[in-house]
């Protein structure tokens, strides 16, 4: 992103903060009868009730909600790009005369080329100039025969809600790998997160990849800059959330034994400035395995070494509902081509988090899912409270606060959490990546779940959730379906 669309004064990043605090202030809000059933109701008869049979075997909802195909991958997008398979990670933002606009990833590396944007032979490369792709492959030239550009990225899909149709399509980041997920600024930007650490000469890559970008969230921006974000460091990135005051950006990373980090950035609201990456670590208890896994054999063959694949840990280190204080350790060579930042940090006293990956900022905190973390290792949900004056010296003395929000143990409740994003009033949307028949799954602010979706197309994971600004609709894709669906039925 260019220096004027991305660097914001400070009393311009509060203004664009308090803007979008506002647009997402207004997100998806319960009828009264349903707030009700949430807030009152025992655990199998929380939420909108039970899911009923759709006719055209896509995805079962609640009586009285609806659903609409936007995008299906494989069509042919406005710049004359294919739309790319692999939906992730997306976000809503406010569009002019009431529209919404998508930015959504695409969880792709550099093949097979069939399910990128540029053909099934990338004869469509040639449309996108060289200077906008991140990596255009080892020949430097999307043009050579044999080169492979990076087959991930993001597009923007701009929505009616007015009419209930998809208006434009168009690719915003090219030439990157593996776009999981990511999240919105308060600045009105896209942060996509590349979940990959392959290095330049690797099968036909050009460039290191690991890194997270930004894209503009506007229908008309074009390509953004593949400029990618270094100081926050080169890891399996999966997700991020910003704190709207503070410009905090906190990471999540998407590794059995990974990490929770948070950046600090020297401007706020203008990231490619660069600023410090620090670990979560809880205070009095360095090196925490919050994972709360119990494998004795793989404790006792990793030998004590923080290094070990796995790790595992002899018995549960947290109960569910346990608050601890927290502490951030100083992260050096964060840009290390060697992928153990996390091995490093864990030394130094972090905490290891088991596949961290969805990660979204509410005024209840930062919640966090851990796909693989509990006893049955299918899923945790934390919450993080930042501290009043997190990120400054008086944070030492007023510090933030982790608590095991869920750990439910039970597949039938949830299994493998993975992107969610949440309601103003605290209720959750989380997306399960649990292999087959994948929900929707509400959470209240009780811990109460509630089913609100079931995927029987297929056994692909939901991914994206998030809501339009109004909170009349939520959007969220099927991904190996390629599918992105407009979900309605919600309060405006």
């Amino acid at each position: 992103m260019s220096q004027s669309s991305s660097a914001l004064s400070r009393r311009g990043f509060l203004r664009a903060a308090a803007a979008a605090s506002a647009a997402f202030g207004g997100l998806a809000r319960f009828d009264a009868s349903a707030a009700a059933a949430l807030d009152g109701s025992a655990e199998g008869s929380a939420g909108y009730g039970p899911l009923v049979t759709d006719p055209h075997g896509i995805i079962e909802l609640p009586e009285g909600f609806t659903y609409r195909i936007l995008s299906r991958a494989g069509e042919v997008m406005n710049d004359g790009l294919i739309l790319p398979g692999a939906p992730d990670g997306m976000a809503a933002f406010p569009g002019p005369g009431g529209r919404v606009v998508l930015v959504r990833n695409h969880e792709l590396a550099n093949a097979p080329a069939g399910r990128g944007a540029f053909g099934w032979r990338r004869e469509l490369v040639g449309r996108v100039p060289v200077s906008k792709l991140y990596d255009a492959g080892a020949d430097r030239e999307p043009t050579v025969p044999g080169a492979r550009p990076g087959l991930g990225g993001c597009t923007t899909l701009v929505y009616d809600p007015a009419t209930g149709q998809t208006v434009h399509q168009h690719l915003s980041l090219a030439g990157t790998e593996r776009n999981c997920a990511g999240g919105h600024t308060p600045w009105g930007s896209w942060i996509t997160c590349e979940e990959t650490t392959h290095s330049a000469g690797e099968d036909g890559r050009g460039e290191d990849h690991g890194y997270n970008f930004e894209v503009p969230a506007s229908g008309d921006s074009g390509l953004a800059d593949p400029v990618p974000l270094r100081a926050m460091g080169r890891f399996n990135h999966e997700a991020v959330a910003v704190e709207p005051a503070s410009g905090i950006v906190y990471q999540t990373e998407d590794r059995q034994d990974g990490l929770i980090t948070r950046f600090l950035p020297n401007e706020p609201g203008n990231l490619p400035a660069g600023g410090r990456l620090q670990a979560l670590s809880v205070a009095d208890r360095p090196s925490l395995d919050t994972r709360n896994w119990i494998d004795n054999h793989a404790q006792a063959q990793a030998g004590g070494s923080a290094q070990a694949a796995g790790g595992a840990v002899g018995g549960p280190t947290l109960a569910q509902n346990e608050v601890v204080e927290v502490r951030w350790i100083d992260l050096d060579d964060v840009d290390t081509p060697a992928d153990d930042l996390r091995y490093r940090a864990f030394d130094a006293g972090a905490a290891r988090f088991a596949r961290a990956e969805g990660i979204w900022h509410s005024d209840r905190g930062v919640f966090i899912a851990c796909t693989t973390g509990g006893r049955e290792r299918i899923g945790q949900i934390f919450r993080y409270v930042p501290s009043r004056f997190e990120g400054q010296a008086e944070e030492a003395r007023f510090p933030g606060r982790l608590e095991l929000f869920l750990e439910p143990n039970d597949h039938t409740l949830v299994k493998n959490a993975d992107n969610l994003t949440i309601h103003p009033n605290g209720h959750l949307v989380v997306c399960e990546d649990a292999g087959q028949g994948n929900r929707l799954v509400g959470v209240t602010p009780a811990g109460r779940l509630y089913p609100l979706g079931r995927n029987v197309v297929s056994k692909s994971e939901f991914a994206g959730s998030c809501f339009s600004p109004d909170g009349s609709t939520l959007f969220v894709n099927i991904q190996a379906d390629g599918l992105t669906l407009a979900i309605q039925g919600f309060a405006a």
